[in-house]
């Protein structure tokens, strides 16, 4: 899975002279909170709803409404956009571009392609991706269990739970925690099938199995 896959292609954008008022409206009436900020066919920055909020505690401390609203009014983009700027392409695959903005703690990045915007990802497309690839929204059942780092380990969890009836809708691994030679895998079954004997097979032949009928 790549970047192009998630990120959201109808890109709203803010030129650095633009005012942060109108920033904000922007981002009210399209429902996001990022921004990328360009000058002509460059990206420049990037301000997000955040960084709007935060000019205005201080400003406020000392003004009345109309003075608040006067002075930012007057603000332009540029004077609080963040930079440098972090980007990806659309080939990138979609955890690299996760782990960017976990490392990083950013909320977006802008995708680019050719030297022009194609895109933007943002937390919300990692969540959507994470939901998407485990079948969260399809229901089923999900199995979690440790089991030995070996050729054909998963096929023998995977031919148990197709020898009572249950198809696969996702498989999961990771090494993460556990001790060598061992990984930790995440199975979701469809609906069918059945239930209990599934159940006491998996627990009978892998210790610390959890099942979760959905």
């Amino acid at each position: 899975m790549f970047v192009s896959d998630w990120m959201t292609k109808k890109v709203f954008t803010v030129a650095t002279d633009d005012g942060i008022m109108d920033a904000l409206a922007i981002m009210k009436e399209n429902g996001i909170k990022h921004l990328p900020v360009v000058k002509g066919d460059k990206l420049k920055g990037i301000i997000s709803d955040r960084d709007i909020r935060g000019v205005t505690p201080s400003s406020a401390s000392c003004l009345d409404v109309y003075e608040l609203h006067y002075l930012l009014a007057k603000m332009k983009v540029k004077e609080i956009m963040k930079t440098p700027i972090f980007t990806t392409t659309p080939e990138t695959p979609v955890e690299e571009a996760a782990m960017v903005l976990y490392d990083e703690q950013i909320g977006c990045l802008p995708v680019v392609e050719n030297g022009k915007i194609a895109g933007i990802i943002s937390d919300r497309d990692i969540f959507r991706a994470l939901i998407d690839v485990t079948g969260g929204r399809h229901g089923g059942s999900r199995i979690y269990m440790t089991i030995e780092d070996r050729p054909g380990s998963i096929k023998e969890v995977a031919d148990i739970i197709r020898k009572h009836g249950f198809g696969l809708q996702a498989i999961l691994t990771s090494y993460e925690g556990v001790r060598e030679g061992y990984r930790c895998i995440m199975i979701r079954t469809n609906r069918k099938g059945n239930f209990m004997p599934l159940k006491n097979e998996i627990e009978k032949r892998y210790k610390g199995a959890k099942i979760k009928k959905g």
